[in-house]
């Protein structure tokens, strides 16, 4: 159990508090869960209930559609409630028993299938005994609740409500001493469905990105009409009372100026500093602005600022034509990410699994998401954080309740503010001892194919360089760039703009350095080039590699290197993401939304669709287990004929019995040799005849075009911040420079890698990641690619039989986690 949580005052006012620029000071231990096996049929027998509570979020029929499958494949009964609260008081049809076909085709549907409506009955003690009877009449005694605080709070309520409201229903005859005796306690689980991602505890809540997506769509198009009139839009987006949706917002839009609640602007001064900031911009060539205000922005006097107050300042002082945008409920609308869907299957089936594990004693808990894990962590430490946050705010305390809001949320806070400069600062930072630190040449470039989120990296990159004093270079065209002498300092304008662009607009190649050694460490040399960033896939990992292993040969070799892993494929070891994995993987689930869409009135249709990432099988099963598919043939797990004959039959079982109508099938472009697409489309033709039809799809370049989704502009944005910080680092500490300028960097930890595993980013010796490389198919080794585990869950909601294994966690594991 997580120790007592401690007071933010008392500990935002400690003269020790940790030196940690990102000190917590409530910190939420997550419970510690068992690794285990559970098996089809286990807890047969037991009941279980879900709802939707308060605010609607895309990605809540992904969660109901996982709770009510994960619960009949454990041999449970499992009831909607719907319209939330309100419904679980007035009982009756509100409560009905779910089947496996009742959420068939809603993982593409956004708001909630099953209603959510504000209930006033519930506050009342009155009203809570009314849901308890309408329970117990049904037998349930585990609730999954899917909601904001306030809904939470009000489930541990009534949970710890609950044996005295029994015994009243008991002594008042409303139900039996049998019933007293079999019903004596109630387990809730909580998952956090919210867009404005507003609830500590968790990294990302259901509905968060999908959120971002309809913001930074409507930013997108609004840049072209606004570049053709010279015009400044502000763009009003939702966050009463949390600016993540601005904030985040603002990084992947390249946003000129925010308004957010947890950074209220001077109440005296910004309107000088706004009219300041896009006067330079206009004086500098650029033809627009874009300013996002959160609902609940503040100044520092606290009161609100509004859409129309900031319009009247820009238009008074500046003559800019100005527009102003409310988008309103358009954030909630629409179909759910990628992202959103997969979140809500994860979160579903461990919501199921901790009301398995739950005892009278034990604590009420949220499932959710830090860094790439799911996790288990007390509800009401969850809730009392964030009214934490609530009274920071209150009390105009902005500094504790940016802390409260978390790592991830002062990060993005910290590299708005870096990004969205004019231009770098006059002042070079010094170093302890109070002199000028030195200024490097650090360089970037790409190697390997283009993917979405390169020219975030590429942006944050330089200027965060230039923003730290040191000299940014580009290698155009990666390796050929470098030895046709192809390199150009990068200024800080030159890179607006990018992060929105798809592709890699610096150039890349998949030529690797043994092509021409000598003429790499010659242009190095000729440049002066001490640190380098290469981005891009396996072939980016293999010429760091490369260019590592010859140190020995080039002491121009000898200098600081990184890999930044990006690629649709999400092969390179090392890394649990790579940039532009997200943006493929957007784009398959949102084109098969359309095939699916396509057979509409169509009575019995099976789609086969190809994928790309050659012989890693994670867009497969990712898109798979975001687009609800019947199966996801893969490279990892050899396919044999009876294992299509199978899959067959299970298709044509729930289109007979279970009132499916049109099936989905993936295969990875590389997953096996002679049972090709093809050869699926003409099995499954000649097998379904008279039961169904049958169409084939090869995706092709589709997944690699598209505009970069916001979880692929941020997690690239920070990583390559993170990059320049490690390269100066190494600069700085750790390599000793000749008289001639040369820098001496053999160690192989100078050579890295820098990926997210499980929990944290990590820069990882470029030796240690060859070792758990496969660079026959030129991928992680199969016991490294973390999503192999979710395969049960694909397999599990697609009526397969499969056990599913929980994740194992260590709660004392040190975590520098943050998701996007």
């Amino acid at each position: 159990q997580p120790p007592k949580q401690p007071s933010p005052e008392k500990s935002a006012t400690d003269a020790n508090k940790p030196s940690d620029p990102y000190y917590d000071p409530m910190p939420i231990l997550p419970l510690e869960v068992q690794r285990k096996l559970v098996d089809q049929g286990s807890q047969k027998g037991k009941g279980i209930a879900v709802f939707t509570s308060g605010g609607d979020s895309q990605g809540m029929n992904a969660a109901v559609r996982a709770v009510v499958r994960f619960g009949i494949y454990l041999g449970c009964k499992v009831y909607f409630i719907k319209e939330g609260y309100q419904g679980m008081v007035d009982g009756g049809d509100n409560i009905v028993e779910a089947s496996w076909s009742s959420v068939s085709g809603i993982i593409h549907r956004g708001g909630t299938i099953i209603g959510s409506a504000r209930c006033m009955d519930f506050k009342e003690r009155e009203g809570r005994l009314k849901a308890a009877a309408n329970l117990i009449m049904k037998g349930i005694t585990n609730l999954v609740v899917i909601g904001g605080d306030g809904s939470l709070t009000g489930a541990n309520r009534f949970r710890q409500e609950w044996p005295s409201l029994i015994e009243e229903l008991k002594n008042n005859n409303v139900i039996s001493e049998e019933a007293f005796k079999t019903y004596s306690h109630l387990n809730i689980v909580g998952m956090v469905g919210s867009i404005d991602n507003d609830f500590c505890g968790t990294d990302m809540t259901i509905g968060t990105d999908s959120a971002l997506h309809r913001i930074i769509e409507a930013v997108d198009a609004i840049k072209a009409t606004a570049y053709s009139h010279q015009r400044t839009f502000i763009m009003e987006v939702m966050g009463r009372h949390c600016g993540y949706l601005a904030l985040v917002a603002g990084i992947v839009t390249e946003a000129d100026f925010i308004f957010i609640p947890e950074w209220p602007v001077d109440e005296a001064k910004w309107q000088d500093n706004l009219c300041k900031k896009l006067e330079t911009e206009r004086e500098g060539g650029h033809r627009l602005n874009i300013i996002i205000v959160a609902e609940g922005a503040l100044d520092t006097s606290g009161k609100d600022i509004t859409c129309d107050m900031v319009k009247k300042v820009v238009v008074d002082r500046l003559q800019q034509d100005t527009r102003v945008t409310v988008l309103g409920h358009v954030q909630r609308g629409g179909a759910p990410s990628a992202f959103d869907r997969i979140l809500g299957c994860r979160m579903g089936a461990e919501a199921v699994l901790a009301l398995m594990d739950a005892t009278p004693d034990t604590e009420a808990c949220v499932v959710s998401l830090e860094g790439n894990t799911a996790i288990r962590v007390p509800l009401m430490a969850c809730v009392e954080k964030t009214q934490a946050v609530t009274k920071a705010m209150t009390e105009k305390n902005w500094d504790l309740a940016v802390q409260l809001r978390g790592r991830s949320f002062q990060r993005n806070l910290e590299t708005f503010k870096m990004l969205a400069k004019n231009k770098p600062p006059k002042t070079m930072p010094l170093l302890p001892t109070g002199t000028a630190a030195p200024s490097w040449n650090l360089a970037v470039m790409h190697v390997g194919a283009p993917c979405c989120g390169m020219n975030a990296a590429v942006r944050s990159f330089a200027r965060n360089c230039i923003f730290s004093g040191n000299n940014p270079v580009g290698i155009h065209n990666g390796v050929d760039g470098l030895i046709n002498d192809e390199v150009r300092p990068i200024k800080w304008s030159d890179t607006t703009g990018w992060v929105s662009e798809g592709g890699a607009l610096l150039g890349t190649r998949r030529t690797l350095p043994e092509k021409n050694y000598a003429k790499c460490a010659e242009n190095l040399k000729k440049h002066n080039i001490q640190g380098l960033l290469v981005i891009g896939g396996f072939e980016a990992f293999s010429a760091v590699s490369q260019l590592a292993e010859n140190r020995d040969k080039y002491k121009e070799f000898r200098i600081p290197m990184v890999v930044l892993p990006a690629t649709i494929s999400n092969n390179v070891p090392g890394s649990d993401f790579s940039v532009g994995a997200d943006t493929a993987l957007n784009e398959i689930t949102e084109i098969c939304d359309r095939i699916r869409q396509s057979a509409q009135g169509t009575k019995r249709r099976v789609f086969i669709v190809e994928t790309m990432g050659g012989y890693c099988g994670y867009l497969a099963t990712m898109a798979g287990l975001a687009g609800g598919a019947d199966a996801a043939y893969i490279f990892e797990e050899p396919m044999k004929m009876k294992d299509i004959l199978r899959d067959l039959e299970i298709m044509a079982h729930k289109m007979d019995h279970g009132n499916v109508y049109r099936g989905l099938i993936l295969r990875n472009e590389k997953s096996s040799e002679n049972y090709d697409t093809d050869f699926l489309y003409r099995v499954y033709t000649e097998e379904g005849k008279g039961r169904f039809t049958v169409r084939q799809n090869i995706l092709g370049h589709m997944q690699q075009g598209g505009w970069p989704s916001p979880f692929d502009r941020n997690v690239a944005t920070k990583m390559a911040a993170k990059t320049v910080n490690w390269l100066c680092e190494q600069l700085t500490h750790c390599a000793a420079m000749d008289r001639d300028g040369s820098v001496h960097a053999e160690d192989p930890s100078t050579a890295t890698l820098l990926g997210m595993r499980t929990r944290a980013y990590k820069f990882q010796p470029i030796e240690d990641v060859k070792k758990e490389t496969d660079f026959q198919y030129r991928k992680a080794k199969v016991e490294h690619q973390w999503w192999m585990k979710l395969r049960s869950i694909m397999a599990i909601l697609a009526q397969h039989n499969s056990t599913y294994e929980v994740e194992g966690l260590d709660p004392r594991a040190l975590t520098d986690g943050e998701t996007a």
